[in-house]
């Protein structure tokens, strides 16, 4: 089956749809696969398409904007955890969080919260402050950065 702006996908082990991995200018150009859920069976798969080519259309500004969230997600795990332990990672502000994130080891998932709800894109980080849950970054109809926190699977808080 072939979607727009990720080419041929097939069928994965969990019943989702997979592409093959895809240049994500948000993130420099690297490539990640993409993973759309429910895609098969929705009523309007051209939301689809349109949150996809909304989202590969991004640049690294959009980061910049998120950046003071992410900032505050790394200062509540620093309140949290991190005064006592050697080794946390120091970030003094959040022009600097992007440096501690890795976006290329997930996918892109693709997917709504519930029927009826918008498309959201969904991607899961990895980060120095917080390594058993990461980071989960997420856009509605992959445009506007709606969710920054731990990875937790949810769309909305």
């Amino acid at each position: 089956m072939e979607v727009p702006g990720l080419g041929t996908v097939s069928e994965s082990d969990y019943g989702t749809l997979v592409s093959a991995p895809v240049p994500v200018p948000l993130f420099g150009g690297r490539s990640l696969p993409f993973v759309l859920e429910g895609y098969e069976d929705d009523d309007a798969p051209e939301e689809f398409h349109a949150a996809i080519g909304t989202f590969l259309a991004l640049t690294p500004e959009t980061l910049t904007a998120a950046a003071p969230a992410a900032f505050a997600y790394y200062s509540e795990i620093l309140e949290a955890f991190g005064e006592g332990f050697d080794g946390f990672p120091r970030i003094e502000g959040p022009d600097e969080v992007w440096n501690h994130v890795t976006f290329d080891r997930h996918e892109v998932s693709v997917l709504r919260a519930g029927e009826g709800t918008p498309v959201y894109v969904s991607i899961e980080c990895e980060c120095s402050w917080e390594e058993e849950h990461g980071l989960q970054l997420v856009l509605r109809e992959g445009r506007t950065v709606t969710r920054v926190g731990p990875y937790d699977g949810h769309l909305t808080d």
